[in-house]
């Protein structure tokens, strides 16, 4: 009877202003048989940093995130800030 913990992105989306939203799955294996499973996830902005990131999540975000898709992201931020920040 082995246990065993297995994490993998298993979710990565493309939302309408370009973030890109991760899905990780932490399952606990006995012999083969899920036992457990727990999910984290997070969001990338347009233009953040990709440091750490799974090779997957980078190369979608690269592909997504044009110069276009930076600008508009930043711009629709300005555009949403309170009068006065």
């Amino acid at each position: 009877m082995a246990l065993t913990k297995e994490i993998a992105i298993d979710k990565i989306e493309v939302v309408e202003n370009g973030a890109v939203q991760v899905r990780q799955i932490t399952r606990i294996m006995e012999d083969g048989t899920e036992l457990s499973a727990s999910y984290h996830r997070w969001a990338l902005v347009p233009g953040a940093d990709l440091t750490g990131q799974d090779a997957k999540v980078v190369a979608i975000a690269n592909a997504v995130w044009t110069a276009e898709v930076i600008a508009a992201y930043q711009a629709q931020q300005e555009a949403n800030k309170p009068a006065g920040v």
